[in-house]
């Protein structure tokens, strides 16, 4: 039986930097096992909504290739061993969040991962996949219809764009394409219901601007309404700045470039930092940090690699550590 998703505790793993606003590492996993599905309660055949139309799987999927950014964590939570995956933040080992309860009972093919997000079609088409996930992804015409020739593929919901698919959406997408509705729902309600506890225990955070902002090379970055990162603020009350808002009209992904001069565009009533490829200490004494109005007040938490990993991850497992770490750093920061 899954084990509550609630009864997560804290990782001790470090982990590799994430992409540098979505990508990273990835190992070989030695020998691929063969289907490990659980018994569907669903009946076949089912459709999914998709931005390339309604998908339909006729049967009970036994075959599952999982490529989109959480999507094997949330299958395993969903009962089903994909014998592909990706391993996009670099875990290692079998691809498995150090947050997700769920392992597999033979290791997967890692099929991408480590910075290389192009999808290798031979690799997957090898693992006769009679079902593929790519639904917290890019979602490109090309390589959807690349897969879409090897097996039915889930991909993004219309309206979604460069990796800005939801929790709840994605969970209930991948939950349908398995024949496991209902614990989709359940495990929504679950990470739903751990939400709204930090939220009603807060209401102060409510109206109060929030941003997330990364250091990456040389650059800067914040992250946009419909990412992970920003969405579980939103979630608990917090709202997206006007600045960031405006600053990301035109963007067709799920954050928005900034330079050392404008990076107080992203400035907030709260700041959340995340130093990608530099280690917290340096991430601090960055001078465009130190400046923003946030930071001198006191009003700002700056993630290690484990949260930040967690936050970009986004699945429910990810989420509800996430929401045991971030609380007291966001109580300390609005205190």
């Amino acid at each position: 039986m899954r084990r509550s998703l609630l009864r997560i505790g804290a990782a001790t793993t470090a982990l590799a930097t994430g992409i540098a606003l979505a990508s990273c590492t990835s190992g070989d996993n030695g020998d691929t096992g063969g289907p490990a599905t659980a018994t569907a309660t669903d009946a076949f055949p089912v459709s999914v909504a998709t931005t390339f139309g309604d998908i339909e799987i006729p049967e009970q999927p036994s075959r599952v290739v999982a490529l989109g950014w959480g999507d094997a964590d949330i299958a395993l939570n969903l009962g089903v061993q994909p014998v592909g995956a990706s391993d996009f933040l670099g875990f290692g080992g079998d691809g498995v969040s150090p947050w997700n309860g769920e392992t597999y009972d033979r290791s997967p093919e890692i099929v991408s991962g480590g910075g290389n997000q192009e999808v290798d079609v031979e690799k997957i088409a090898a693992l006769d996949p009679d079902l593929i996930l790519n639904v917290k992804s890019a979602s490109d015409r090309e390589t959807y219809d690349r897969l879409s020739e090897i097996a039915p593929t889930i991909s993004a919901p219309a309206g979604a764009e460069g990796y800005t698919v939801g929790r709840e959406e994605q969970v209930g997408m991948i939950a349908t394409a398995l024949g496991e509705s209902a614990k989709g729902d359940e495990i929504n309600r679950e990470v739903d219901d751990a939400v709204a506890r930090v939220r009603d225990d807060h209401p102060e955070w409510a109206g109060k601007t929030a941003s997330v902002v990364a250091k990456y090379g040389e650059g800067w970055a914040t992250y946009l309404e419909g990412d992970a990162r920003l969405d579980l603020l939103t979630s608990l009350g917090f709202t997206e700045t006007g600045a960031v808002a405006k600053a990301g009209e035109d963007a067709d992904t799920f954050f928005t470039q900034l330079s050392d001069e404008n990076l107080d565009t992203a400035d907030a009533d709260v700041v959340v930092g995340f130093p990608i490829g530099i280690t917290r200490e340096e991430f601090e004494d960055l001078g465009p940090w130190r400046n923003l109005g946030a930071v001198q007040a006191g009003h700002a938490v700056v993630a290690d690699k484990d949260l930040s990993d967690a936050f970009s991850l986004g699945t429910p497992d990810a989420v509800l550590w996430a929401l045991q770490q971030i609380t007291p750093q966001l109580e300390a920061a609005t205190g």
